[in-house]
């Protein structure tokens, strides 16, 4: 067995890498607000700020309730959130603002003509190509968190959702300094964080999905596949922006129309993804039964994001916060089996990798197992393979 602790193979502690990570794009995001608070007031800068976090929690609600089958290491998430709001914003508003300089003065275009111009042909390429490059980081040292489209979707719109956040603050102060004052501000936050909250996050998921098929294949494929999704994301990005800035009314209904599309289609690869891995647990887990880690109805729990609350919900009942902290950590470690077992079978890992993290999560699942809440009542039973009441209703027995 492992000889370190084995809930390693579970990524929940933060890495020397993160932490370093995480202060520079945190400093980045300080550099960028100091711009904001340049261009306008502090009580403005406030103000904005304040309107820009103030839909952040429900968002990221959103989004991580799509990653409840396998839920991603929080330390790589919140790392996409913060390039997305740090370096990323602070890089893409510096070149934007460069762009839009050159275009006033190459095409003697008026400011507003240029900004439209920017908006449509620069700022989509800039934008994507930053928020992406996290991305490609996580292909290059986190791999193996790049299970299916859904880990490329999540990551994305975190990434998209930390850019967002950002560049509101922004928005939000030039509306305030507008000759329009509060009623432009007030349109803003409507079009901005009511009406297009997701647009970011649509847009970057198209590299997510890229990158994430990447992940899962060999040779010049994954080259084309990313080169495919990075075209898609800035293509995506400029139509929003041009029927935006060009084609009024109806060109914005054109544009939602669009991005109800592109969601559509994302929740979709959402479902079949959840399926491919209940595939997975339904297809591997059962050969572990004879370890006593695992049967049919542990199999049957597992099988649905349903009866995976219910049996959260039974063990809280039972065994209070060391009841679900083992029911979550076991329903994680079994289906990270699934899934290294797949990645074996697509040559991703080599055998000694897959062995150390077969050995780890095994005991992972042995360490939460031990530790489940069965009430004394239900003891004769559960040594005999029976779930108790509650644990998994509906299970064989």
């Amino acid at each position: 067995m492992a000889s370190r602790d084995p809930r390693w193979v579970l990524k929940e502690r933060p890495s020397f890498a993160l932490i370093i990570g995480l202060i520079v794009t945190g400093l980045c995001a300080l550099v960028s607000f100091a711009f904001d608070v340049l261009n306008g007031a502090p009580v403005q800068f406030f103000i904005s700020l304040l309107l820009a976090l103030a839909p952040v929690p429900l968002l990221l609600a959103a989004v991580l309730a799509l990653d409840r089958m396998e839920p991603e290491p929080r330390g790589d998430l919140i790392f996409a959130f913060a390039w997305g709001a740090g370096v990323a914003v602070l890089v893409a508003g510096v070149i934007n603002s460069l762009n839009l300089h050159y275009i006033i003065d190459a095409a003697n275009l008026s400011a507003a003509s240029a900004r439209n111009v920017a908006a449509t042909f620069g700022a989509p390429v800039v934008e994507e190509t930053m928020k992406g490059l996290v991305l490609l980081g996580l292909l290059r040292f986190r791999r193996a968190e790049l299970d299916g489209p859904t880990d490329g979707i999540i990551y994305a719109s975190m990434v998209g959702l930390g850019f967002a956040m950002s560049e509101n603050v922004s928005y939000y102060i030039a509306a305030l300094n507008s000759d329009q004052g509060g009623i432009g501000l007030a349109v803003t936050v409507v079009l901005r964080g009511v009406l297009s909250p997701f647009a970011h996050p649509l847009f970057t998921s198209m590299i997510g999905v890229a990158v994430a098929y990447a992940a899962q294949r060999q040779g010049s494929d994954r080259i084309f596949s990313i080169l495919a999704g990075w075209v898609g994301a800035m293509l995506l990005h400029g139509l929003w922006n041009g029927l935006s800035s060009y084609g009024g009314f109806p060109g914005l209904v054109i544009a939602y129309l669009v991005l109800l599309v592109v969601l559509v289609v994302l929740i979709a690869l959402v479902i079949g993804d959840r399926r491919r891995i209940v595939a997975l647990i339904q297809r591997y887990l059962p050969p572990y039964e004879p370890t006593k880690l695992v049967n049919q109805a542990d199999i049957f729990m597992l099988s649905a994001l349903s009866r995976r609350r219910q049996a959260r919900q039974w063990a809280k009942v039972h065994g209070g916060k060391r009841g679900l902290r083992a029911m979550s950590d076991y329903q994680l470690a079994a289906t990270e089996l699934g899934l290294l077992h797949e990645r074996a079978a697509r040559r991703m890992i080599d055998e000694q990798t897959f062995h150390e993290e077969q050995r780890a999560l095994l005991e992972c699942m042995s360490t939460a197992k031990a530790s489940f809440p069965v009430p004394p009542a239900h003891l004769g039973a559960a040594r005999r393979g029976t779930p108790p009441p509650g644990y998994a209703p509906g299970a064989p027995g």
